[in-house]
């Protein structure tokens, strides 16, 4: 990818601090609640980051374009964890709407999906 580094794209920034924000919100949970709800979302949410991550270190546009698929897999089930944890009434309607970045989100990870497609079709 040239010269920039993992920390510059802005979906990896994004889905960084998504992140952080869960964690925050899941560490005040109870224990029931953090077990049924809490593991799933937040290894969804921390899996969007992550998988940013391992696409962009890999060696082929292929390779970093299924990672990044992948990302926005769990993207999604991160706004499925969301609005059950909004349901239930583990996270207030206030903090719904500041996580709920699918749209934003989605949209940069589609960019930058062309993006790549871009690249693997010039060869």
């Amino acid at each position: 990818m040239g010269t920039a580094k993992l920390s510059d794209l802005e979906i990896y920034q994004l889905s960084m601090q998504l992140g952080d924000s869960v964690w925050e919100i899941v560490l005040k949970w109870d224990y029931f609640a953090k077990d049924v709800i809490g593991k799933q979302w937040g290894r969804a949410i921390d899996s969007v980051a992550a998988n940013i991550s391992e696409g962009y270190g890999r060696f082929s546009f292929l390779e970093m374009r299924q990672f990044v698929r992948i990302a926005r897999g769990s993207l999604v089930e991160h706004i499925t964890w969301l609005k059950k944890a909004t349901t239930r009434k583990l996270v207030a309607e206030t903090e719904y709407d500041n996580l709920d970045k699918e749209t934003t989100l989605s949209i940069k990870i589609n960019n930058y999906l062309t993006y790549i497609q871009k690249q693997i079709d010039k060869k």
